[in-house]
């Protein structure tokens, strides 16, 4: 009972030190814990060309390529302000009796708190079990009185050997390419982006992993997206990694099986697979390049947020896989130890047959941004960033979005 107690004591003290500064990790009984994170206040203007993005919507909080208005009427700019980007992180670490380390980690943010998204996110709104606090207007984003908002899951999972089994960033994305960006994404448009739940196998460079599938589909004359989980295979992802003196460069494949069935007698399936190259290139005055390429057959929630669905329903009733293309480069400079810029481009493209998915899916999307970040110290940073998107449908109907967002941000 009283190394019960010692524990719980320990634990308590860990989350009341880190959030005072005063220190960041403890020890319980032979488990390591660090306790980290970041608050970061955003506020943003954005003004579209052709029509609006509805209170509430994801796409005020940050960009999604397929959410910008097009073929409405100019509106005034909308001003937004949250603080859902602010995460916190559990990160342990445990000996074993063999000389090994089993690792876990478990993250928190606040973004899409709706729960069980598995396109891209697959974020769960966590509930309390017992608590002697009381937890009032939790549903989130309500701006009126409260502006609170419930945390998601975004990282659970833990590693032991050359294993990772739980959930993190899918293999076919890679996370050193994303630049330095006020946005939560940056070069949205042409980068992969998704958390999901898998088992991956990790030996020097070279990865391998099994991954939980999501099929997204588009109705036969298009429509509102149809989200099947009647895959009976996990996806398949292979990514090899290979560092110089320069940086790196990662080139990941995927292949998946889309599939939907329902009681209307509809029963298809299609393999789909695609190619990722990515990387940053180290320049000698500190700054550095980033890259992302993606390409494939039925990519669908691996590229640009989902722009585009994984494939489309014909008339008959089977699946065709659509193909899509994306891209997207960042260039950072650094000012000083304490100052730097990042100008960024990403552009999309799906090569949708419209006579089967209809005119109103997205064709295209691109945007490119420019920042400037200050630190006056380290856990500090402050910055503006500009953005410009543009947004066009297979029925030739485009809009732009225009966008000046501010941020402060206090890493612990």
């Amino acid at each position: 009972m009283k190394a019960k107690i010692k524990n719980t004591a320990t634990a308590v003290a860990l989350c009341l030190a880190a959030s005072s500064g005063a220190a960041q990790a403890a020890t319980i009984g032979d488990t390591s814990v660090k306790f980290t994170g970041y608050i970061k206040v955003d506020a943003m203007v954005s003004d579209y060309s052709d029509g609006t993005i509805a209170s509430g919507s994801v796409g005020r909080d940050f960009y999604i390529p397929s959410l910008t208005p097009v073929g409405g009427v100019d509106e005034d700019p909308q001003f937004d302000a949250h603080i859902r980007t602010s995460r916190f992180r559990f990160a342990t670490s445990t000996p074993t009796a063999e000389g090994d380390t089993i690792n876990g980690v478990f993250e928190l943010d606040f973004l899409v708190t709706s729960g069980g998204d598995e396109r891209i996110s697959n974020s769960y709104t966590p509930r309390v079990r017992h608590a002697y606090l009381t937890y009032l207007v939790t549903s989130g984003g309500d701006e009126r009185i409260s502006n609170s908002y419930t945390p998601r899951v975004r990282h659970a999972y833990l590693t032991y050997k050359n294993w990772l089994v739980g959930q993190t960033w899918t293999t076919f994305m890679d996370v050193g390419s994303l630049p330095e960006s006020l946005d939560f994404i940056g070069t949205t448009d042409g980068i992969t982006f998704a958390r999901q739940v898998m088992v991956r196998y990790t030996n020097g460079g070279f990865q391998i992993a099994l991954e939980n599938p999501e099929s997204t589909i588009t109705p036969f004359g298009g429509g509102s997206r149809i989200t099947s989980d009647d895959s009976s295979v996990p996806d398949l992802v292979a990514a090899y990694t290979t560092k110089q003196d320069w940086g790196y460069v990662k080139v990941a494949g995927l292949v998946r099986q889309l599939s939907y069935d329902n009681a209307a007698g509809i029963d298809a399936d299609e393999t789909s697979f695609g190619v990722s190259l990515t990387g940053k290139y180290n320049l000698s005055n500190g700054d550095d390049i980033r890259f992302t390429f993606n390409s494939g057959k039925g990519l669908g929630r691996y590229s640009a947020l989902n722009a585009a669905n994984g494939a489309v329903l014909t008339e008959s009733g089977d699946l065709e896989a659509i193909d899509s293309t994306g891209y997207g480069i960042a260039y950072r400079h650094k000012w000083s130890d304490k100052a730097r810029s990042s100008i960024m481009f990403s552009a999309f493209e799906a090569d949708n047959d419209a006579t089967l998915t209809g005119m109103a899916v997205t064709e295209s999307t691109y945007s490119t941004r420019v920042n400037y970040l200050y630190s006056p110290t380290k856990a500090l940073t402050v910055g503006a960033e500009y953005a410009f998107a543009h947004r066009e449908v297979e029925a030739g109907l485009e809009g732009d979005m225009n966008r000046f967002q501010v941020s402060a941000k206090y890493a612990f």
